[in-house]
């Protein structure tokens, strides 16, 4: 059996924080009497906490003095943190834990490759942390999606060829860092959104062991 390397972006594919954000993002905008709606967040996903914020402010038509916009950067960041502090393994998406468990079991290599600043206390909090070989997070990266930087690190870190390695993501700019990276992507989501992808599937219940030992065999 070959050992190949499994990369897995974090939030839509693992757990879903998207929601926490959401929360966080419109209790900010409320405050600042602006209407804030899953539209506007739509708006909002890969983007960092400061052109977020920006967005936000060109959407109210206001500006702010820049010791408050880092205040309010912060609050927003409290707010998202006290929602992640009480997650649990309850949080993990559908049939997470069983696929990583079956790689894990057979002697696969596992990575995080994410984005989030938060990501190494989230998988610690929904308890899979331990079936990690390697951690890439917000803080490991200069370049985001979909420069294939995160990925790039992980293989590293795993002692895996990009070539022989396999990225699953739910987002656009991610599928497109793993193809850069000349890595087999995996699109969690909707076909129409993830075309790109070299397989597409709705959710992890959809992914047979069988697939998961093509792909560790090919």
């Amino acid at each position: 059996m070959k050992t190949k390397g499994f990369i897995f972006d974090l939030d839509g594919v693992i757990v879903d924080t998207a929601k926490y954000h959401f929360l966080a993002w419109k209790e900010l905008a409320n405050g600042l009497g602006i209407d804030f709606t899953e539209k506007e967040n739509e708006q909002l996903k890969g983007v960092s906490r400061v052109k977020s914020l920006e967005k936000i402010l060109s959407w109210g038509n206001k500006t702010l003095p820049q010791d408050e916009f880092k205040r309010l950067m912060a609050e927003k960041n409290e707010d998202y943190l006290s929602y992640i502090n009480r997650m649990d393994e309850s949080e993990l998406l559908p049939d997470v834990r069983n696929k990583l468990t079956f790689l894990k079991n057979n002697s696969q290599s596992i990575a995080l490759g994410s984005a989030s600043k938060n990501a190494r206390y989230i998988i610690d909090k929904v308890n899979v942390k331990d079936l990690f070989d390697a951690i890439v997070d917000g803080t490991d990266v200069s370049k985001a999606k979909p420069d294939p930087e995160v990925f790039l690190i992980a293989a590293e870190l795993l002692h895996i060829e990009p070539k022989n390695c396999i990225v699953f993501e739910d987002s656009v700019a991610g599928i497109q860092a793993a193809n850069t990276a000349s890595m087999v992507s995996i699109g969690i989501g909707s076909k129409e959104v993830l075309g790109e992808a070299d397989y597409v599937f709705k959710d992890f219940t959809e992914i047979s062991e069988e697939f998961l030992n093509t792909l560790i065999n090919n």
